[in-house]
């Protein structure tokens, strides 16, 4: 099984380098992936999967049902949404949308999902109980995973597996973790409230941006002393606005 997994990514591996182009060449930012969902579909539903759209707002699920009598699911999990990032690599297959790319690698997760399923359903006499791929929108604001769990996408899943590249690791080497490997994602918003004054007599205002730096510095240095470091814990400050004159 493994020789024919093997021989059927090499024949396929060229179709997949377009697909991971003609992505990352369309990139869609978080809950606005329609083309990207719909190219999915469209990939998914002509490889024979049943195919369900609109999962999570514009999320996809696609389901491979094997022949034996396993009633288990297990489900393969990946990303579709890009960054609000300028390309300036030059390359052929650039992004063609002005201040959006794929700067994450969810194109190559897309690609590498419907890969999979590509060659499962090729092999389907050979799963003995049902594959769900879901391909998830809005990962990069953390939104999208618990809008595909609401509309369902984890019913019945006996498994999850997830996916994402990783460029210290070797092309052709896969690394697996047990748990945790990055991050949780959550939101914080701080609202610093100043005072304007005169750039001469800083004493007569209140400084937010002086205040907004201290914060941030002094978080960081908090998190060192406050938190247990064999548990680790990121706190990154993505954006900072303040001021008019």
């Amino acid at each position: 099984m493994l020789s024919r997994i093997k021989d059927l990514a090499t024949t396929i591996a060229p179709r997949l380098i377009e697909i991971r182009r003609h992505i990352h060449s369309h990139p869609e930012l978080s809950g606005q992936e329609y083309q990207t969902a719909a190219f999915v579909a469209g990939v998914l539903s002509s490889s024979g999967l049943h195919v369900q759209e609109g999962v999570g707002k514009t999320g996809v699920i696609g389901e491979l049902q094997g022949t034996g009598e396993d009633k288990r699911i297990l489900a393969i999990r990946t990303d579709m949404d890009a960054l609000p990032i300028q390309e300036r690599s030059g390359l052929e297959f650039a992004s063609r949308i002005e201040g959006i790319m794929h700067a994450c690698g969810h194109d190559v997760h897309t690609t590498v999902g419907l890969g999979t399923a590509m060659i499962l359903a090729q092999i389907a006499e050979e799963i003995s109980g049902k594959v769900r791929f879901l391909f998830q929108p809005a990962e990069e604001i953390a939104q999208g995973a618990s809008w595909m769990v609401a509309d369902g996408a984890m019913d019945q899943v006996s498994g999850i597996l997830g996916v994402h590249v990783f460029p210290s690791i070797p092309a052709g080497s896969i690394g697996v973790r047990y748990g945790a490997l990055t991050a949780a994602a959550d939101d914080l918003e701080i609202i610093i409230m100043g005072e304007s004054g005169h750039g001469a007599r800083p004493h007569e205002a209140i400084d937010a941006i002086w205040i907004a730096s201290q914060v941030i510095t002094t978080l960081q240095q908090a998190i060192s002393r406050t938190q247990n470091p064999l548990r680790p814990v990121v706190l990154s400050i993505g954006k900072i606005n303040g001021g008019r004159a």
